[in-house]
């Protein structure tokens, strides 16, 4: 991987993070830019029973600055990992922009057609690479026989369609079924869905949920295989050493994280 290159990819996945430093929570009023710690404490000592209580104190601000921005900042570290894998599927897949990604519409609740998408997508038919393409592959059907497929299914396949995640441990039973209906459309197209967890973060019943539905499942672990591990996926299956590109990094990517937590501390 050439300066230039580790440069860009470093900076695509975190650049996003470093919105959150501006975070400044909104109080539930969904204002733009939110609330300074003198407009939070003249709106909370408007309010009768919160300056009865004394929560327009700056300690309050400061916890409610803190807790949504380390929300924003997950969010923000996540975006960058879908970004950052698309950038490394088109780099070393030879793949297009159009490429990586896929969606698909359905008919809403009120008969419009809606949108839904996932983070990325290989298609195999696209790799131009003959090696590459046959190491892809041969992946594929590596995870096909892990998940169990019918032969009919097996054969039906052109690729793989990605949900791309930091870590996945939120409960949130709106998100997992709309996932599973994810997987459904994915294998009526011939994708294989995969979950892809760059962290080792990942709820217990969650993996068991999607195992049932037939995701794939990559998490961030080093000591697995590539039908397992996100980072042996990337070094074995695309040729990018993903493991090294972050240990190489590690003192930047602190140094913005450092940055971004102490602005979120901050009671101003």
């Amino acid at each position: 991987m050439t300066t230039e290159q580790n440069a860009k990819y470093r900076n695509i996945l975190i650049d996003p993070v470093n919105e959150c430093a501006k975070y400044s929570p909104k109080f539930g009023h969904g204002r733009a830019g939110g609330f300074s710690l003198s407009e939070f404490q003249a709106l909370y000592g408007a309010d009768t029973f919160y300056n009865w209580l004394g929560l327009n104190n700056p300690l309050v601000y400061s916890a409610h600055k803190a807790a949504g921005g380390i929300t924003s900042l997950y969010r923000q570290i996540g975006i960058g990992c879908e970004r950052l894998v698309r950038a490394v599927f088109m780099d070393y897949l030879g793949l297009g922009a159009e490429d990586v990604s896929w969606s698909y519409e359905i008919a809403a609740a009120n008969g419009k057609p809606r949108k839904l998408s996932l983070d990325g997508r290989i298609v195999l038919s696209k790799i131009a690479d003959v090696e590459t393409r046959k190491r892809c592959a041969e992946w594929v059907m590596s995870v096909a026989d892990g998940l169990n497929l019918a032969p009919s299914i097996r054969g039906a396949l052109t690729g793989v369609v990605f949900e791309i995640r930091q870590g996945y441990k939120s409960k949130d039973s709106k998100r997992q079924n709309a996932d599973i209906a994810n997987a459904a459309n994915a294998y009526a197209n011939g994708y294989i869905p995969c979950l892809m967890v760059l962290s080792a973060q990942i709820d217990d019943d969650i993996v068991s949920r999607y195992d049932l539905a037939k995701w794939a499942i990559l998490q961030g672990v080093v000591e697995a295989s590539s039908c397992s591990s996100t980072f042996h996926f990337f070094n074995q299956v695309i040729g990018f050493d993903f493991v090294g590109f972050m240990d190489e990094n590690q003192d930047y990517f602190r140094s913005k994280i450092s940055y971004v937590l102490e602005q979120l501390m901050k009671a101003e």
